[in-house]
């Protein structure tokens, strides 16, 4: 859940509005940190959180993570969006979820302090809640990245059901580098990439550009940020086409031909990380290393 190693100096930052913007119709979006204009015809509503932005319109749900500049997540911010999906079960005329970020990076993860002591089964707890919740809701998701999705913040753009990404996106679990290991990316990788490759990228920790990740299934469509925005309106128009009980029952049937117990396996993946990893000294000196800005060192015990 944790991410590292987003860079500095990837992204040009362009001073972000008073309220992030979803999915601009002229180039670039509210993660590059665009000013507004001509918007999806959206009417401005004042703003309910602190770090995220929402927007809902013609039956699309708009989640903009807005901790910029790396939007790491902190229980707070998972709180809210928790607090959001929770909100929108109410609209029956929701057909559409789509994440996306101001800042340079789409996220790097949870905030590595949040893993440690008594603040550890809170932070899954509510990590995980935000998956839960994305199932519950049962619409379609779209993920919208450019720059780095690592950690915490590469398991919530690949568990959406779509990744629109940008030539800058990379995307990595470097988790097991800080003594740790992923527990959404353990329950979805290996059925999304194989085994092979899935365990590889686990293992290793190794980040994948967008072109692989393409290339791996990972992401659908990879396009230049300067035409980020016009691409990702001209998917989500695809769906306010759609029926909005078909869209949600064909999810769920092609779901079901997975034949998977998402709560079951991810339970399990749990009990593993709280009752097992977290207890080990790896575990806390990874974090503690990272932290303090340090090589751990290890006693493989």
């Amino acid at each position: 859940m944790t991410g590292e190693g987003a860079g500095e100096g990837e992204q040009t930052l362009i001073p972000p509005p008073l309220r992030p913007l979803p999915c601009l119709r002229r180039s670039g979006y509210a993660q590059a940190g665009v000013k507004g204009g001509d918007i999806m015809g959206m009417e401005a509503k004042p703003m309910a959180f602190k770090h995220i932005q929402i927007e809902f319109k013609d039956g699309v749900a708009f989640i903009t993570l807005n901790r910029p500049p790396l939007n790491w997540l902190n229980l707070e911010m998972m709180e809210e969006f928790n607090a959001y999906l929770e909100n929108l079960m109410k609209e029956k005329s929701l057909k559409l979820l789509v994440i996306q970020a101001v800042g340079k990076a789409f996220s790097v993860g949870v905030e590595v302090a949040d893993h440690l002591g008594d603040l550890g089964p809170k932070m899954i707890e509510t990590f995980h809640k935000m998956f839960r919740l994305m199932d519950k809701l049962k619409v379609p998701s779209i993920a919208v990245v450019n720059g780095a999705a690592l950690g915490g913040g590469c398991e919530l753009a690949l568990y959406c059901d779509m990744v629109i990404a940008t030539e800058k996106a990379k995307f990595g679990q470097p988790e097991i580098q800080v003594g740790v290991f992923p527990p959404i990316a353990a329950l979805i990788f290996p059925r999304m990439i194989g085994r092979k490759k899935a365990m590889e990228l686990i293992l290793t920790g190794d980040t994948v550009g967008a072109q692989e990740a393409l290339t791996l299934g990972l992401v659908n469509k990879v396009v230049p940020e300067a035409s980020l925005g016009e691409e990702v309106n001209g998917f989500i128009e695809k769906f306010k086409k759609l029926s909005g009980i078909v869209l949600k029952l064909t999810k769920e049937a092609a779901l079901a031909g997975l034949n998977d117990d998402m709560d079951k396996g991810l339970k399990a993946i749990e009990k593993i990380y709280l009752d097992r990893l977290m207890k080990t000294d790896d575990a806390t000196e990874g974090l503690k290393a990272f932290m303090e800005k340090r090589k751990p060192t290890w006693k493989d015990i």
